[in-house]
């Protein structure tokens, strides 16, 4: 063993609402919870920082599958190497982040896990979460932090990146010189799909509900962007791309998380042949796709997350590309945990919400 471990872990677990609880609201309880020995091939990480997604939130509201009762909260966390079961373990005292994903180490095309993928928190696939003070972790399966971010900027990395990374750069092929439209600018895959994009030259267009989204999207390298609340918001796209671009032309790609319509939407502003890659349905969970699109050799690709691989080569993109996350709000402490709930709720970051962890806390286990 490298290094005496602590006794004690805090960590914000699930625990089931009363069955009058209307409409139904999970609780997240921070309790403390022994640690055990590392096995063979474990090491166990003192996290510096952890990152909401909005599965979290559907955990609390009961509208994710597989909810595992007493696990801890969180995919998404970053920190440091504290011990391991092998005292020379070359991972000791580096900073890592934790592989959010289990069941998918390198097919190009989908997860070699018969029972497809597991994520990390609130699930018992793989029984952990990144929501608490340490974590006991399998070494391979954590991945060494780039040097030119900080924890908090790391946290706000791995789901939502791997997700971007394979639908952007895998699924939608975005290359130098295209033109891309990506729904729902805001949230954290969408604003990481935009700077993968932008890293690899594209043309990036953008829409979302608020005005000041698109604001800050084109300040971050956007070309622009319109409010999908207009009914006529792809007619006005088409427009700022030809202006843009100082000719009439189409998109190549768009990178949708509502589904819906979308489609039937894009069908007059994407070229013959053009992807509409979704990895997410916040609109509806059920997608349009017509004669219309066919006759255009239009294609619909589904994209969830990504693989061991991907993520390793996004990362490394990243790394080369100095590309660093957008967080919009940082929480002291899980105790501070409540707050990035109600931040979910209200839906008007920009960025991710992260967790500080308290490192006096930290010390005192």
């Amino acid at each position: 063993m490298a290094s005496k471990i602590p006794e004690w872990t805090r960590a914000l677990v699930v625990k089931k609402c009363s069955a009058e609880a209307k409409p139904v609201y999970h609780d997240a309880v921070l309790e403390k919870r022994p640690l055990q020995q590392l096995k063979h091939g474990e090491v166990l990480v003192k996290m510096s920082a952890v990152s909401f997604n909005r599965r979290e939130l559907w955990i609390r509201l009961g509208q994710y599958p597989g909810i595992k009762f007493g696990s801890t909260f969180g995919a998404d966390g970053a920190g440091t190497v504290v011990a391991s079961a092998d005292a020379n373990d070359a991972l000791l005292n580096k900073r890592v982040f934790l592989t959010p994903m289990r069941g998918w180490e390198s097919n190009p095309d989908a997860p070699e896990a018969v029972n497809g993928l597991g994520i990390l928190g609130g699930g018992g696939n793989p029984p952990l979460g990144t929501f608490a003070d340490y974590v006991i972790v399998e070494r391979n399966q954590v991945i060494c932090s780039p040097d030119h971010l900080d924890d908090i900027q790391v946290s706000a990395w791995p789901l939502g990146g791997l997700t971007a990374w394979r639908a952007a750069i895998v699924n939608a092929g975005v290359s130098k010189d295209q033109n891309v439209l990506i729904t729902g600018i805001g949230g954290g895959v969408a604003l990481l799909a935009m700077q993968l994009c932008l890293a690899r030259g594209a043309n990036v267009y953008v829409t979302s509900g608020n005005e000041e989204k698109i604001r800050k999207a084109t300040s971050l390298g956007a070309k622009g962007g319109v409010n999908y609340k207009s009914k006529d918001w792809p007619s006005q796209l088409a427009t700022i791309l030809a202006k843009t671009s100082g000719k009439p032309v189409k998109f190549d790609a768009v990178i949708d998380s509502g589904g819906g319509d979308i489609t039937a939407r894009v069908n007059t502003i994407l070229k013959q042949g053009g992807k509409v890659v979704v990895y997410g349905m916040t609109a509806n969970p059920q997608i349009k796709f017509t004669m219309r699109e066919v006759l255009k050799n239009q294609r619909l690709i589904g994209s969830t997350m990504g693989s061991h691989k991907d993520l390793i080569d996004a990362t490394k993109f990243v790394s080369e590309n100095r590309i660093v996350p957008v967080v919009s709000h940082v929480l002291e402490g899980l105790e501070a945990a409540e707050e990035g709930f109600e931040l979910m709720k209200r839906g008007d970051q920009f960025g991710k919400i992260v967790i500080k962890m308290d490192d006096k806390v930290n010390a005192k286990l």
